[in-house]
Order: structure tokens, then sequence, then C-alpha cells
């Protein structure tokens, strides 16, 4: 990879970073990322970045500190005069705060957005956006990655006639060309919001009974919508249950929720780290970490990234 390529890490995400590394061949720009002692975030670059293309890879996962990091590290980078800096952010939170749906609310996404933009990022790389339009919050160029091409990999191997791929109404298109690519049928749940992280399922538009499920979602959150949907999709006549999820937030009683559950198989990608949460075997995980480096590569060499737009 070119010498004039410098990747800096948040600490949200170390492991996912060094995959990237690994796949550029490069290693990680040397920088200093602590606390004081009051806990103000201190960053230093420790290696000479003028004129370098910068990457900057930091997801914005609770707590919040880890986007305030994001926001310094882009910041150090601008005023070291890195010719461009690019924000790497595997997982772009308060992507669900993207409409003003409620008085007196605010657009959460759009904020975020904009103080990405004003700390220095000339651009943004990103995957499986909670809905694709936040692209548009942007004043700079965006990159939208999806991580559909790990999941093909996992499911590869399955009997497409046995199985059928299963989202709910607001994730319709990108379960469409991830049945479609299996070749797979799909199916679409029916659900109602009553209040934030809280939903009741009304129905499934599509045949499951006696089938295998895959249950495609972008976001596993408190796992209360996922692990509801596996129980009903039980009750409808179904039989072996997965789920794959690009992001695993996992908070609250998720973990205790999945395991008292119906759900065989929970397949996650590295997006956000997970190490610290000790998952039981109920979890797989799949690494975009490929993904992520083809992308960078791409970006840096002037060359098409639409190609992996393609899945």
């Amino acid at each position: 990879m070119n010498e004039n390529v410098k990747i800096i890490s948040g600490n949200s995400n170390l492991p996912l970073t060094h995959k990237i590394c690994d796949y550029l061949g490069i290693g990680l720009c040397d920088a200093e990322i602590k606390k004081f002692s009051d806990g103000e975030v201190s960053v230093k670059i420790n290696e000479n970045i003028r004129g370098k293309d910068v990457f900057i890879i930091q997801s914005t996962n609770p707590p919040a500190d880890n986007l305030l990091e994001l926001l310094i590290i882009l910041d150090a980078a601008k005023r070291a005069s890195a010719e461009r800096i690019t924000a790497v952010i595997p997982y772009y939170g308060y992507a669900r705060q993207d409409r003003k749906d409620q008085p007196r609310v605010p657009i959460t996404s759009k904020l975020l957005a904009n103080l990405i933009t004003v700390a220095g990022a000339g651009r943004v790389l990103t995957m499986d956006l909670h809905s694709a339009q936040i692209q548009g919050f942007f004043d700079i160029p965006s990159d939208h990655l999806f991580s559909n091409p790990v999941f093909y990999d996992y499911f590869a191997t399955f009997k497409s006639s046995d199985w059928v791929v299963v989202a709910d109404l607001g994730s319709i298109k990108m379960v469409r060309n991830f049945a479609k690519r299996l070749s797979m049928p799909f199916a679409v749940l029916d659900k109602k919001r009553h209040v934030a992280n809280q939903v009741e399922i009304l129905n499934v538009i599509g045949e499951v009974e006696g089938k295998n499920i895959v249950i495609r979602d972008d976001i596993v959150d408190t796992a209360g919508t996922l692990t509801q949907a596996a129980e009903f999709l039980i009750k409808q006549g179904a039989c072996e249950i997965y789920a794959c999820c690009t992001h695993a937030v996992l908070s609250g009683k998720s973990l205790e929720l999945v395991e008292k559950s119906p759900l065989k198989k929970v397949i996650i990608s590295d997006t956000i780290e997970v190490e610290p949460k000790n998952l039981s075997n109920k979890f797989e995980i799949v690494s975009v970490g490929k993904i992520f480096g083809e992308a960078i590569k791409r970006i840096h060499d002037g060359e098409s990234v639409s190609s992996l737009f393609e899945y």
C-alpha cells in the first residue's frame, strides 16, 4: 500500500482496525488516545501526517466517548495538515434518529453529520445505515458499504429450498437483494412499534410453515424485536430460526433474551467490538475488515467504489 496512506484508530474497535491494516499490508499510525484524570479525552498523533491521505477508523457506538474521540482525532488530523481526511465509521450511531416524527425532537443523525464535517472530515465511509437517505445529511462525499457479502459466504452452503429470508417493512430492499443472491424466497413481518425498543408482531406476509428462517436486519440492540419475531415465527410453524445482523449493539438484557429465545444462531459482523460482552455459542462473528480495506484502497487510488455496492 502507498506510504502516503495513514490509518488512525480510536479505541472503539481496535480488532477491526487491525484486520483492515492486515488487508492493506500497512501498520497503524502511532497515536496516543487516552483520558485525563477528569475523563477528558486526550489525542496526540506521533507521526508526521502532513500531506498524507488519512483514514480515521472509529465506530460511534455507546459510550458517547467513542463519538467524542472521533471528533477530536479529526480535529487533530486537520490541524496536522493532512491532505485528505476520511472518517471510517463502521457503525454510525444515532442513525435511528433520522427524522422529526414527533413535536420538539431533534434530528440527531443530521447533527452528528454536521459535527463530523466541522471537525475536519472531507469524506465519510460507513456501512449499513439504518436509513440510506442519511447519506444526504452529509455535505461531503459519503460512501455507504453493505455487509451482505460476508453473510452470503456464511449461508452459501445452506440448501435454499428449505429456507426463507424474513425482514420487517423497513428493510425490504436490503432483504430482497439478500434473498435473491441466496436464491431463497423472502417474507415480511408486519409489526407495530408502541414506544422505543418495544414492538408488537402482528402478521407475517409470506409462507414460513415448515421452513427454516433467516431473519435479516441491520441492528440488534435490545433484541426484543428479534426474539419476539423468532417466537412468532415458531408459532406460525417455522422450524430452525437463524438471524444475521450487521451491528451488534446488544444493550440491556439482550443477551439474556437471546439465550431464552428459540433462535438457534445469531450471526453478527464486527462493526462493533463485542469481545467484552463474553457472547455465548449462540453467536457467530463474521468480519467486514476485507470490505472496508478494499474500499479504503480504492478511495486512495482514485478507483470506483461502486462495484462494492452491487451486492
